[in-house]
């Protein structure tokens, strides 16, 4: 970050457990082995990729590609499928026939967790140019605490082979001590939009350069935590897009809900219901209440073993260092009653510590350029009626309303890969991103408006492989 560290005083005194870390969705992944080069040398596509310059990059290295997907960049060392790992189901096909140039760099910064190419360097970006370009950018951060290349898979190999020019930052910090990077509370996150603008800004002047007019449109996309900076982008910068699509963006906002207000309930109430006995069926209540949908209690074991503890501490050390005084991140998989313990973590009762650091990072519903929000109805990580069910209420309560769509996808949950363990319960997110992005396509080239906001049902019957390739918005439930 721009800004110092926090102080080196605060004593780390547990790690995260390496197993579940792994796994989680939070993970910082291994740096790609390659570095970037240019394979294609000066012929044809690559003659002039050597000029275009990355305004305000510190570092930038150009390579000229036949093939700017994952279906050629996991071969030449241009992506690194460990930040992707998790987020597509295993069947997604790989597009390809897309040659251009990308350009890999980072911008000005102070923090260290972004190791890829061997940098050290946070603030890293790619930026993607096909030869044959529709006019169009997209930009995207990374979800979780990914780095730049967590999106290739879900959204920019099917955007590039629409001919979209494609961008995406590492929003400035990465990894389960992502908290670590800026001077008080909230500035690790805070960071993660000024980032975004950031490269919107740098990427929308290096197509410029690169094809000799400005794009034509521009837009902002994101999964989870990139899809909450999707939301702040159109609220605080809306002259810098034509519009975006939100796939499950967090939700922040002083006055709740918030991540911490649920999960320490998940964290409390869940190992009561896994214990079985006579305080299951009012553990299991309580995790309805607490927002966690009846029919999902296949995805809580999961979920508990891999995401809740991780992302409560890690979030609430961000927003709120102060709870468990000198320690780091807390106490891994504490029970209830155990000092500090995040299990235990009331925001209302923490509402003077956490709130101005919460605020500084809040949403307000007040978009101003078309977006379209897309949720799972069986997402445990980030439940809907906690998430994106308030945030449509924020967007019509701000007068916003014609703006925006909302689509409750029946059976979808927070990350695609599970949709691999469970094919008979579950369908994946990623092809309703598709038809969501076509839809705001439309509703921005010929002012056709997409699908009134609705609950989609999940097709009675449908086949696995279906559900892969389609998601129709218009499908309501019967």
């Amino acid at each position: 970050m721009r800004l110092a560290s926090r102080s080196p005083s605060r004593i780390r005194r547990r790690s995260v457990p390496t197993a579940l870390a792994l796994a989680a969705l939070l993970l910082t992944p291994a740096a790609a082995t390659a570095a970037p080069g240019n394979p294609g040398g000066d012929r044809g596509h690559c003659a002039h990729s050597a000029v275009v310059r990355v305004p305000g990059a510190e570092l930038q290295q150009s390579a000229c590609l036949d093939e700017l997907t994952t279906a050629g960049t996991v071969a030449s060392g241009h992506t690194d499928p460990a930040d992707w790992a998790g987020l597509t189901p295993k069947g997604l096909a790989v597009p390809s026939g897309v040659p251009g140039v990308q350009i890999d760099g980072y911008f000005p910064d102070t923090s260290t967790t972004n190791t890829n190419h061997g940098w050290k360097h946070d603030a890293q970006f790619v930026i993607r140019l096909p030869d044959r370009w529709n006019g169009g950018l997209v930009v995207a951060g990374t979800p979780g605490n990914r780095e730049q290349y967590a999106n290739d898979r879900a959204i920019a190999d099917w955007v590039l082979s629409r001919g979209y020019a494609y961008a995406a930052t590492d929003k400035g910090n990465t990894g389960t001590a992502f908290y670590r990077d800026g001077k008080a509370p909230g500035d690790a996150i805070a960071e993660w939009n000024d980032r975004l603008t950031q490269l919107t800004r740098a990427a929308r002047a290096t197509a410029t350069q690169r094809y000799h007019r400005p794009p034509s449109r521009t837009l902002v996309t994101g999964m989870s935590n990139g899809g909450y900076l999707v939301r702040w982008q159109l609220e605080n910068h809306p002259e810098l897009y034509d519009g975006g699509v939100d796939w499950e963006g967090t939700l922040w906002r002083s006055d709740g809900p918030t991540l911490l207000h649920f999960l320490p309930k998940a964290l409390r109430h869940y190992p009561v219901y896994a214990a079985g006995g006579g305080d299951a069926r009012q553990a299991r209540e309580a995790l309805h209440a607490a927002g966690f949908p009846a029919g999902s209690e296949f995805l809580w074991p999961y979920h508990y073993q891999v995401y809740w503890d991780l992302t409560q501490r890690v979030y609430r050390e961000e927003l709120d260092p102060g709870f468990d005084g000198a320690a780091e991140a807390g106490t891994p998989y504490c029970p209830t009653g155990t000092p500090a313990c995040d299990a235990d973590y009331d925001y209302a009762a923490r509402r003077d510590q956490v709130g101005p650091a919460v605020e500084k990072i809040a949403l307000t519903g007040r978009i101003g350029k078309p977006l379209i929000t897309f949720q799972g109805t069986l997402d445990v990580l980030l439940p809907i009626s906690q998430d994106s069910d308030v945030y449509a209420r924020m967007v019509r309560e701000a007068g916003r309303g014609h703006l925006f769509r909302y689509y409750r996808i029946e059976g979808g949950t927070h990350t695609d890969s599970l949709v691999d363990m469970f094919p008979d319960r579950l369908r994946p997110l990623t092809p309703c991103h598709r038809t969501a992005f076509t839809a705001l396509e439309g509703w921005l080239a010929t002012g056709h408006r997409p699908p009134s906001s609705r609950t989609v049902a999940l097709p009675a019957g449908a086949d696995p492989g279906t559900l892969l390739n389609t998601c129709s918005l218009s499908t309501s439930p019967s």
